[in-house]
């Protein structure tokens, strides 16, 4: 039953990976409006903010990562929900593969490659804007390891809103919030700045503990209790989201 998992999952990332390729747009897309963000707050605006660093690129690089994370996840949402309405799965699930593999090799693991491949271009342009660290090889490791966790956390939701989702519009909806959320968080300015109720939502919602958390890593100061709350936070919702994706999927297909 593993071999038949590993084998059709082989398969399906082969298959989706190709639709990526072949559609290299999506991944422009997703990757313009976050360096357009970058530019302007750097900038434009980066002159009037007072971040307490003279590089206001490093400071805003952790925020702009989730940006377009969020906005990449979207496009897992709009094939998985163009894949159900096709019926492109009725025919999967009547060949000799894996039930499961359709959506672990077909979404999951495709949003993991789409989504690095975005931010990777997002950190060569952050580079040449002057983004700068001093991080050996262990701390960037563990940013790798939250971005891969933000990233399947989100993946999830967006299977759940793809399976639950009457038009292409709804399936993609979900996302907009979590692309604002930053804008609320530690983000661009610190949340010392905010004004009380903004101030005390800012920092007890997830965006903040990870933003902080990769910027410490970046940096190579002490992360304190920024890593364990953005790990609870990914963990916590991720494996909610896997939950309630996997009873929806069972529903769609039954």
């Amino acid at each position: 039953m593993n071999t038949s998992f590993f084998n059709s999952t082989r398969v399906m990332v082969k298959r989706s990976m190709r639709h990526v390729t072949r559609s290299m747009d999506t991944i422009i897309t997703v990757t313009i409006m976050p360096i357009a963000f970058m530019l302007l707050f750097v900038y434009v605006l980066g002159g009037a903010i007072k971040a307490g660093t003279d590089n206001y690129v490093n400071y805003l690089l952790p925020g702009i990562l989730l940006i377009a994370i969020s906005s990449g996840i979207s496009y897992t949402a709009f094939r998985l929900f163009n894949d159900l309405k096709s019926g492109i799965f009725e025919r999967f699930h009547s060949m000799p593969i894996a039930r499961s593999s359709v959506l672990w090799g077909g979404h999951v693991l495709t949003s993991l490659v789409s989504n690095a491949i975005s931010v990777v271009v997002i950190i060569l342009v952050a580079l040449v804007m002057g983004f700068r660290s001093s991080a050996g090889v262990l701390p960037w490791l563990a940013v790798v390891g939250i971005l891969v966790l933000f990233t399947m956390m989100l993946t999830w939701i967006a299977v759940i809103a793809a399976l639950s989702a009457k038009s292409t519009d709804g399936a993609i909806a979900f996302s907009y919030p979590l692309i604002f959320l930053p804008f609320l968080s530690s983000a661009f300015v610190p949340t010392a700045s905010m004004p009380g109720p903004v101030r005390v939502f800012a920092e007890n919602q997830p965006v903040t503990s990870i933003v902080n958390t990769i910027r410490a890593l970046f940096e190579q100061r002490p992360v304190g209790s920024d890593i364990w709350i953005a790990l609870a936070w990914c963990v916590g919702l991720l494996l909610v989201g896997y939950v309630l994706a996997v009873v929806a999927y069972r529903r769609k297909i039954a």
